[in-house]
């Protein structure tokens, strides 16, 4: 079936930062690109991923902390699946980690990124498919406003 890949529901545009650069210039892209998370990324091979919640965290030691590297602060190593993976094999390692935001690759290429509001909008869509209701269909048409 074609809505279990993961494919089809996540998002092949992600924002990623490199370990060197500053928290608040992490924060910054975050806040202009209405995102969540940035994926750092050393020499093209995704090693981790750091999160608004990781800056706040930061931050609540002081604001010196924007000054600090992405890498003092970031999630590492990354946990990340297959672009081959099934949608449920996605959920289930997202459940598993405890995580919000699940990096697809291709080898050691990042490709895409899966969001639990990207999942979300995918068993609302299975559970009604295929009479989705015109209130349903409405909130699905919506732009995500926030990806990652």
């Amino acid at each position: 079936m074609e809505s279990d890949k993961l494919q089809s529901v996540m998002s092949a545009t992600v924002e990623t930062i490199g370990p060197a650069s500053l928290l608040g210039e992490a924060l910054k892209k975050m806040v202009k690109r209405n995102i969540g998370c940035l994926i750092v990324v050393d020499k093209r091979k995704p090693v981790g991923i750091v999160t608004e919640r990781d800056i706040s965290r930061a931050l609540a030691k002081g604001a010196r902390a924007l000054t600090a590297q992405v890498k003092r602060i970031m999630s590492s190593p990354l946990i990340s699946v297959p672009q081959t993976s099934t949608t449920q094999e996605a959920m289930e390692t997202m459940l598993k980690h405890g995580i919000r935001r699940l990096p697809i690759v291709d080898g050691e290429r990042l490709v895409g990124i899966v969001t639990e509001r990207d999942l979300l909008r995918w068993v609302v869509q299975i559970t009604y498919a295929p009479h989705i209701p015109p209130e349903i269909k409405e909130i699905l048409a919506r732009p995500n406003l926030s990806k990652n």
